[in-house]
């Protein structure tokens, strides 16, 4: 099965939680990966999301540990959806 991963910047104007975190994440930009597998037709390919995650911390903010934590889409988009409000 043919996999690809895209990356994306997503900003917050406040600080956020999402499920699985240890601690609420500072506003900022933060890189999101999301890992998609090829559903072949018979005339064009379409892609389903199938994982998704999030870099801490925050594009430019120095730190000595980087980690990628999983996440749902559905949570991420609520979350962003919440930041606008």
């Amino acid at each position: 099965m043919t996999t690809r991963t895209t990356q994306t910047t997503v900003s917050f104007s406040s600080a956020f939680l999402l499920p699985g975190f240890d601690a609420p994440q500072p506003a900022g930009d933060y890189l999101v990966d999301h890992d998609e597998e090829a559903i072949e037709g018979v005339s064009r390919t379409a892609w389903l999301r199938v994982g998704a995650f999030i870099h801490l911390p925050a594009i430019g903010v120095r730190s000595t540990m980087r980690r990628m934590v999983p996440i749902t889409p559905g949570d991420l988009d609520a979350a962003l959806k919440k930041d606008q409000t």
